[in-house]
């Protein structure tokens, strides 16, 4: 399967242009592989934004401080961020690894409004959830909307217009949006907001058999989402808080500056959250029975929820079985916080310099510093003829700040252009690796093939 990526014509990337896009335009639209590539390039230079030196004052957690130091992200409220360019080619980034796991099972997107009516949410009992924000309009005396916090009940409604027979089951519908909650705890970055980007699915059954088998599909891909976006995420029982009565279960990735707790088995790494769990530390894992437990600090990535009827009995949605009998829907719901996995992956993923992307989700995969004025321009475009993600640093800085700043943005591999470099040959590079002390000077050939052994 081939993606496509439109890219300015003007880079003189080779590739064939489909027809209908002529060059006049100063676009063409390119057949890559299906591999997650973006084959802009960026001058820093041209950035609006910049490193800064500091911190924000107001700021506590690491994923925040080093975001916005990084260019990544503006705050604009407690919990509120604005994502500024180097940022948002993450998010995208972390969003295309999304959308290939739920394709690959079957989900189909979709995209719901983020302006819910009262409706919706009073046919489920949940308008007075404390954590939704409620839209009245000007003149109006009561509120008539809620901003979405999740769409359980939007795509009930949706699915209602939809299913009367076993034959219009099972299906699978997901989108990736922007969620508001009414976080009275807004203060650890990305990780808890008030503002959020999330993907939620919502999959629809005719039995609970056919649920408890998509459920295990979905949490194979959830375990290869998070795997591919780096961060090492244990499955975790946990409580249905609004949304069900019964038992759910989350994704927690151990970090020492997590906000959740959980007991989890040395042995087997069963996993239980602590607001639901009576397992006590140094205990006896109830799974394997082998392993003792262990207290540690997490940050949720992820979660699941098996809805049963619930949302079926509320909108009515009940469909004509193979025996002929009326029975209700069984549905689930499925969650991923996007700009939380995102925050997630700079807790687990740092140093005292800066950030260490992994690389899937790295917004660009080489950061070329050009030194003592020697020319990075033919290094540049050479790149950007292997289609190789550039973040091209010609500004006019010391090479001590350059070194400095590419550290703390935490491009996996620095490419160096200097004077010193030059005497080797017109097209060799300093390569390192970030996180790695190790230095090499080679061609710009065996560069390429570095870069590609770690993608």
């Amino acid at each position: 399967m081939l993606d496509t990526f439109r890219l300015n014509a003007l880079y003189n990337i080779p590739g064939t242009a489909s027809e209908g896009c002529p060059s006049q335009f100063g676009v063409g639209v390119y057949q890559v592989s299906a591999r997650v590539v973006s084959l802009d390039v960026m001058r820093q230079s041209g950035l609006f934004t910049r490193v800064e030196r500091d911190a924000p004052k107001d700021e506590a957690a690491v994923n925040a401080k080093l975001l916005s130091r990084g260019g990544f992200v503006f705050k604009n409220s407690a919990g509120v961020y604005s994502y500024l360019p180097l940022g948002w080619r993450v998010i995208q980034k972390i969003a295309a690894i999304i959308r290939e796991e739920m394709n690959a099972i079957g989900g189909e997107e979709i995209l719901m409004p983020a302006l819910v009516d009262k409706k919706y949410f009073d046919a489920s009992g949940r308008w007075d959830v404390p954590v939704g924000f409620e839209i009245r309009g000007k003149g109006e005396d009561h509120a008539r909307f809620s901003l979405g916090w999740t769409h359980e009940e939007v795509m009930t409604a949706i699915a209602k217009q939809y299913v009367s027979s076993y034959k219009d089951l099972p299906f699978s519908a997901y989108q990736i949006q922007t969620k508001f909650r009414n976080e009275p705890r807004a203060k650890s970055g990305l990780l808890r907001g008030r503002e959020f980007i999330m993907k939620d699915l919502y999959s629809f059954h005719a039995s609970e058999e056919d649920f408890a088998a998509y459920y295990q599909k979905v949490i194979a891909a959830y375990h290869a989402i998070f795997a591919r976006c780096g961060v090492r995420a244990i499955l975790t029982l946990a409580g249905g808080g609004d949304f069900t009565k019964e038992n759910t279960h989350e994704f927690q990735a151990v970090s020492e500056n997590g906000e959740d707790t959980i007991f989890v088995c040395r042995a087997c790494e069963y996993a239980e959250n602590a607001e639901i769990s009576k397992l006590t530390e140094g205990g006896k894992c109830p799974k394997c029975g082998k392993g003792n437990v262990e207290k540690k600090h997490s940050i949720e990535v992820g979660n699941i929820f098996p809805l049963g009827t619930k949302f079926a009995k509320a909108f009515n949605l009940a469909f004509l079985s193979r025996e002929g009998t009326r029975e209700d829907v069984v549905m689930g719901s499925y969650g991923i916080g996007v700009g939380r996995l995102m925050g997630a992956a700079v807790e687990l993923h740092h140093d005292a310099k800066g950030i260490l992307w992994p690389d899937a989700i790295a917004p660009y995969q080489v950061h070329l510093l050009e030194l003592d004025r020697a020319e990075g321009g033919e290094i540049y475009r050479d790149l950007q003829a292997r289609r190789i993600e550039v973040l091209y640093d010609d500004r006019d800085e010391t090479p001590g700040e350059k070194f400095a700043e590419a550290d703390l943005v935490g491009i996996p591999w620095r490419m160096v252009v200097s004077k010193k470099t030059k005497q080797e040959g017109s097209a060799h590079v300093e390569m390192k690796r970030r996180g790695e002390e190790q230095r090499n000077v080679v061609s710009l050939k065996e560069a390429c093939g570095m870069i590609g052994l770690s993608t």
